[in-house]
Formats: structure tokens, sequence, C-alpha cells
């Protein structure tokens, strides 16, 4: 098929469908009303040969979609919005204790985390109950309680829109950094399509971070399991942010900032009680959320938008808010923020 056919509702092809002025509401966490000229979901992922061959879809800017758990529509989307609804979880091969998993895009990675503990692997129990596909967590490099998806990646399958190939690209390629990846850096280019992970049978329990011991001594565990860490790690993560079944939110909605060792010194100085944590090149990291609770904004609501109660780092929904007044309030924190304490927040999710 060389062209788009005239004006039509839906287009069913071999591996994909493609719908007209589809409604994206259902398809973001923030609950947020928008739509796109066109939607395409493809459940194979060597059907983006022909897809994205077509000129309306070649021709005009394309967002690619996972959950929406990462993102905030702040208009209708005039181009293009792709979906990955593949599937496909399996242990390619196993060697020196450590057993390389091949997820596609369309998996949710909770499922992904929970297939890979009943399997007898290590490494992604921190990471358990993190909203998305598996084809969006490289693209963020997501992390939590001390641990970041990075670290375990073998390589990243993607569709390169410049060659017009799926390429694999090793976890050096990938360059992971905070909540930072290649693929978020050139959006416009890299489509994820699958993710190789090398994961170890032996695990290396991380249960430093905050809150972790003390909610396995709450829940009697003297000798955590991989299991049982995130089973303690979905229990926290219920507790501290909302959920987006109940309201509308994105999760943590600012990056924690990285400042400087002399900018940090003289926050702390001024700011005893201001939580930070050194880094491995001298800077140090910030708490997001103290800024944003002692700017005054834990809690606040204007009309349906606001922050949180249970955690200042959360944009909430209260109902029918537009993501254009989401995006004001945000930005109104930011600007905060930056007039009180000199800190530049950072949103996590992509902002459309």
């Amino acid at each position: 098929m060389s062209d788009f056919p005239v004006a039509p509702a839906r287009l069913d092809g071999n591996g994909y469908s493609i719908l007209e002025d589809a409604s994206l509401a259902g398809r973001n966490t923030l609950r947020v009303a928008a739509r796109a000229a066109l939607l395409v979901d493809v459940r194979d992922a060597r059907a983006l040969a022909e897809v994205l061959a077509f000129p309306l879809i070649a021709n005009a800017p394309l967002l690619v979609l996972g959950e929406g758990s990462n993102l905030l529509l702040t208009r209708d989307v005039p181009g293009a919005v792709l979906t990955l609804s593949t599937r496909g979880i399996a242990i390619l091969e196993e060697r020196d204790g450590r057993a390389l998993v091949r997820a596609e895009a369309g998996e949710s990675w909770n499922d992904l985390v929970h297939w890979a503990l009943g399997r007898g692997l290590a490494g992604l129990e921190n990471l358990a109950l993190i909203p998305g596909t598996v084809g969006a967590a490289p693209i963020q490099n997501i992390g939590a309680y001390g641990v970041e998806l990075g670290e375990f990646v073998e390589a990243v399958e993607a569709w390169d829109r410049q060659t017009r190939a799926l390429v694999r690209v090793d976890r050096a390629g990938c360059g992971f950094a905070y909540r930072d990846s290649l693929f978020k850096r050139e959006p416009a280019r890299w489509i994820v399509t699958a993710l190789e992970l090398r994961l170890p049978r032996t695990p290396a329990l991380r249960l430093d971070y905050a809150g972790v011991r003390e909610e396995l001594a709450a829940m009697g565990v003297a000798e955590p399991t991989p299991p049982l860490v995130a089973e303690a790690i979905s229990r926290l993560r219920r507790r501290k942010l909302p959920d987006p079944a109940v309201i509308g939110n994105a999760g943590s909605f600012f990056k924690n900032p990285v400042v400087d060792a002399a900018a940090a010194a003289a926050l702390k100085k001024a700011h005893a009680t201001l939580p930070s944590w050194p880094l491995a090149d001298g800077r140090s990291k910030l708490s997001a959320a103290w800024l944003i609770e002692q700017a005054g904004f834990k809690g606040c609501r204007e009309g349906d938008a606001g922050i949180a109660a249970q955690h200042a780092l959360v944009l909430v929904n209260h109902g029918s808010a537009s993501g254009a007044e989401l995006w004001a309030l945000a930005q109104r924190v930011q600007a905060e923020v930056a007039a009180r304490f000199g800190v530049a927040l950072e949103a996590e999710p992509r902002v459309v």
C-alpha cells in the first residue's frame, strides 16, 4: 500500500490499525481530554515499515504513546499518535548465573517485573508497581528506591526512522542518565520495540533506600527475598502515591534537581532540613518534594488542577482539568521554587 485511503474512519492492515479523529482521554493517566488526528495501533513491529510510509504519517509529527502514564497533553495532537500493543516475554539464553530476557514493547512493565520474579530472576524488585509499558521504560530510564533500569539493560531494539530499519542498541549506546536516555533526547528518531535485560539468579538486594527495611520489618520479614522486597516496595508506593484509577495523575511530575557542590552547601546552610544525596561526580541531588512542600504547594488545588496531598511531587486532575490548566499549575510551582531557592525544577513526564 503506497498511500493512505481518502477520508477513512478506520483502516485495518496486517499487524496494525489506523483510526481517524481518535479520543486520547482514556489513553493518558492524567485523564486529560485530547484528540489525535490519527491513532495508529501497531500489533507487530514488522508492520512499522508499511505504517510509517503512509504520507499522512511520514510527513506529520509522530507521538509514540505507551500507557500514557508519563505524559501531559496540553492540546489536541494534530499529527499521528502511535501505540505498540506487541506482546511476548521470553528467556533467550542463560550463562554465568544470569538470564537474558526479551520483552516486547507493549507489555506492562509491572507484569514483566513479576514475570521475572516468578522465574527466580532478581534485579527488578525495587522497580515494582511503576506504571507504564516495557517500551517506555528505557526511554525514561525508570528508577526507584535506589535502582535504575539502565544497569540491567543488555540492549534496546528500536525502529530508527532515519535509516528505516529495526536496530539493536547496546547499553553503552543507549546513553542512560538520570531519567534520561538517547531515546528521550531524540524522540522523533526512535520507536522502542523491545527490551533485552540481563538479570541475575543470585540477588544482590538494595534495601538502604528510606523506608524499605522498615516496611520489611512491618511485614515480619527477617530474611528478605526479591519477591518480598517487591511487595514491600509496592506497599510503599501505594501509600505514598495516589492511584491513577482513583484520581488522574502521572506519578512523580518533577525530577529531583541536581546541583553543584557549592549550591548544595549553600542551600543546606540556609535550610538544614533539606534532604540531599551526594553523587559520585561531586554534585548533589535534592528533594524536589521538600522544595515544593516548603513553597506551599502540597495539597493545593486550582479548579480541578492540583498537587496531591499525599506527595508534593504528584500533579493531579481532580476531575475535568484541561492539560493547559495542569501545565499552568506546574509552571507556577517551578517559578515559585526557583524564586525561593534558586533551583530549577524539570518536569519528568513528556509535555506535549
